[in-house]
């Protein structure tokens, strides 16, 4: 690529006869030279453009790459802790539906009891009814028979 130096420096042979005009070749080169040299700074103003642009997209992309890890591991640390929770969850209401068993079973067994008991104090409240009953009667035999005296 020519550099606006290498266009300024430019020079033509001459010719004597039908030749161009030195002039204007120089007028149109300096025009030349100016235009090139605009061309030349924009194209290595956009070029840095370009570059700090790349530079900007690799650390954006290296960004997104964090980003990306970053996300996948929250979702499999979520994951595992829902994993987790579960069992935990499961193994709370096991142990929970084991107590409950055991208290029905301990309530069932304390009824029972209860009921042997209720029907053991039935039997010795008809044992002292028969008693009382026939405490009574022997009074009364008594009570005549000292009344018949």
């Amino acid at each position: 690529m020519l550099t606006p130096l290498d266009i300024e420096n430019k020079r033509f042979s001459k010719q004597m006869m039908n030749g161009y005009s030195v002039e204007e070749i120089d007028e149109f080169l300096d025009q030349l030279t100016l235009d090139y040299q605009a061309l030349y700074r924009e194209n290595t103003v956009l070029k840095e453009k370009i570059d700090d642009m790349e530079a900007s997209i690799n650390h954006y992309k290296t960004i997104e790459g964090t980003l990306q890890n970053t996300l996948v591991m929250a979702q499999s640390t979520a994951e595992e802790i829902k994993k987790i929770a579960n069992q935990q969850a499961d193994q709370i209401i096991k142990e929970a539906e084991l107590k409950a068993k055991e208290s029905v079973s301990e309530i069932k067994n304390q009824t029972i009891e209860e009921m042997r008991h209720m029907e053991e104090v039935k039997k010795q409240f008809e044992v002292y009814k028969a008693k009382m009953e026939a405490l009574l009667i022997s009074q009364l035999e008594l009570l005549k028979d000292v009344n018949e005296e």
